[in-house]
């Protein structure tokens, strides 16, 4: 933070000398202090304290408080261009779900979702939850084409779209789907993704027809789409990386253990921090000028 704070003082100079020298600011030199706010932190990891918003908190609060063994659904409804946002809240998650003891399934109805759940599988629950054991406390039930027209189905029987898993083991024969005969039999639902179908679709075919809490995950680009079914129709959102990394920040200090565990989205708050900051002082700075003109023009 204080290597930042000095970044924005040079900044904050080199602007002020360039707005005396000259009437307009060069675009040149806009492209050279985005391309400092962005590259210096990386080179120089920076990061900043991340305060758990209400409407985040409500999503880690709702898993909190589930009991022990309380069945989860997540589904993986993103691709690769939304990986970078949506895949550290996945991992997030999934790691206080493991945390709290829950038995969680995981499901895609995008067919990118496998491919990327497989990676919260090799980066989180394998290495960090060696003891747990696929079948009896977590499944992947994989993906199936149809976008809303599954969740119509799943939301009251859930075997007539997901007979067996991924590894076609009957889902009848896995201990952690007992009891479970559709939709309304979890306790949660947790929703990751920024297109259609998405977050909206749960709530619209699954949450609300079958009074299912439903909680989610979104590109920023989406969530501002999602804020009007908060808190009834969604219980929480994480919106973004900054939904992402305030997660992040909040459960490393709930839970001790997990903090040495990699945030990457509290990382790469970094760079779109200061970048917004250098955005902020430009439209400042344009404003200034403009006056700063209009009040030359005036007196000439």
């Amino acid at each position: 933070q204080i290597i930042s704070l000095v970044a924005l003082g040079i900044i904050l100079s080199i602007l002020a000398y360039r707005s005396i020298k000259g009437h307009e600011v060069q675009r040149r030199l806009i492209f050279v202090m985005i391309w400092l706010a962005v590259s210096v932190p990386v080179l120089v990891p920076i990061t900043f304290y991340h305060k758990i918003t209400p409407v985040v908190k409500a999503v880690f609060d709702k898993i909190e408080l589930l009991p022990p063994g309380s069945k989860i659904l997540i589904s993986f409804d993103f691709d690769p261009a939304m990986a970078p946002e949506i895949g550290p809240m996945a991992n997030a998650v999934t790691r206080h779900c493991f945390a709290k003891g829950h038995k969680v399934v995981f499901m895609s109805i995008w067919g990118t979702g496998p491919g990327l759940l497989r990676t919260t599988l090799d980066n989180v629950i394998r290495p960090e939850f060696p003891d747990r054991e696929e079948g009896i406390d977590w499944a992947n039930i994989g993906y199936k084409a149809g976008n809303q027209g599954v969740l119509n189905v799943i939301v009251t029987d859930l075997r007539k779209m997901y007979p067996a898993d991924i590894n076609n083991v009957p889902l009848d024969s896995l201990p952690v789907l007992s009891g479970i005969k559709s939709c309304k039999d979890f306790n949660l639902i947790i929703a990751l993704g920024g297109g259609f179908p998405g977050p909206k679709e749960w709530v619209l075919y699954v949450g609300d027809p079958g009074d299912v809490p439903v909680v989610a995950g979104a590109a920023a680009v989406t969530a501002p789409q999602l804020y009007p079914y908060y808190p009834k129709q969604l219980l929480g959102i994480l919106g973004g990386i900054k939904g992402a990394a305030e997660y992040e920040q909040h459960l490393a200090e709930v839970y001790p253990r997990f903090a040495d565990t990699p945030r990457p989205a509290v990382k790469m708050m970094g760079p779109q921090t200061l970048a917004h900051v250098v955005v902020m002082i430009f439209i400042v700075l344009g404003n200034i000028i403009y006056f700063r003109n209009r009040r030359e023009a005036r007196k000439a």
